[in-house]
């Protein structure tokens, strides 16, 4: 089987999106493989064959000496083979070690109307968790701050009670709120709701424990929204099969659903200028 060949059967065998190597990768090894098995001709200024015929024309004899250069083939070494292939080889590894490495849970501001549609069912049915980021911080920003230095800026709260606007369309009547004893967090949580969260320390410390904890504190039939911090959601991704996700912006939230077996899975990020995406889905009207 050519090296194209069993590249091929690999990256299709995977799930499509995921992995997906790209075709033109595929398309480069290819050409390179058929034209190893094709080179191409070029005259040669050597071995040059000369062709003896003798003609009889009556009682004369006469002898024709014709001369041709043959054509010569280009045929590339064993080593000229394996190197060039394993380039190629390498080239694809690069490109699909890419891909991976920035894979991150799906983004639900460009998603289908069918994925909204799932996540709008899994909130109705109050199976939802999701993890919100803090809003924009005074000590990493120079915009005005509402005070004290480690809370969030007035851009923040802004945002804030933008997403938590968005929240209150999709229906708070079933859902818990937690947040960080962290200032910033603290008041994410009340510019979202207008009102104080129930704080949990837990969602300040996070660590390898963090997706289990979520679990253990999901009341089943009712949402929760866990005002947190990037740290956290990182530590969240990685427990739930996306490692190298890219980190979580300001005030962005990641769905999941947790089913009564306790089963989860992440659904998605929505940042906070994508809500609209969401809410002009015809499946919340």
């Amino acid at each position: 089987m050519s090296s194209s060949a069993i590249l091929r059967k690999f990256f299709t065998s995977v799930s499509p999106g995921s992995y997906a190597l790209p075709l033109s990768v595929l398309g480069i090894v290819e050409t390179f493989t058929n034209q190893l098995k094709n080179p191409r001709h070029f005259s040669g200024s050597g071995g040059v064959v000369h062709n003896f015929r003798v003609i009889q024309r009556g009682k004369s004899v006469f002898e024709s000496v014709s001369s041709a250069i043959p054509s010569r083939r280009w045929m590339p070494s064993r080593l000229t083979r394996i190197v060039g292939v394993s380039a190629l080889v390498m080239v694809a590894a690069l490109v699909t070690g890419f891909v991976i490495w920035h894979r991150s849970p799906a983004d639900l501001g460009s998603a289908n109307a069918q994925t909204h549609a799932e996540l709008l069912q899994h909130w109705r049915a109050g199976d939802v968790v999701v993890l919100v980021r803090h809003a924009e911080r005074c000590d990493r920003s120079s915009n005005p701050c509402l005070g004290p230095a480690d809370g969030i800026t007035q851009l923040g709260s802004q945002s804030a009670s933008a997403v938590g606007q968005g929240f209150v369309r999709l229906g708070m009547a079933q859902t818990d709120v937690f947040a960080s004893p962290v200032t910033r967090t603290e008041q994410t949580a009340h510019y979202m709701f207008g009102k104080e969260a129930t704080n949990q320390e837990w969602l300040a410390s996070c660590g390898k424990t963090l997706r289990d904890d979520v679990i253990a504190h999901k009341v089943a039939h009712r949402n929760t929204v866990l005002v947190t911090h990037s740290g956290c959601i990182s530590d969240f991704e990685v427990q739930t099969g996306f490692k190298h996700a890219k980190a979580s912006e300001y005030s962005s939230s990641l769905f999941a659903s947790i089913g009564t077996d306790g089963q989860l899975k992440v659904l998605g990020v929505l940042n906070a200028d994508d809500w609209h995406s969401l809410l002009s889905d015809k499946a919340l009207k």
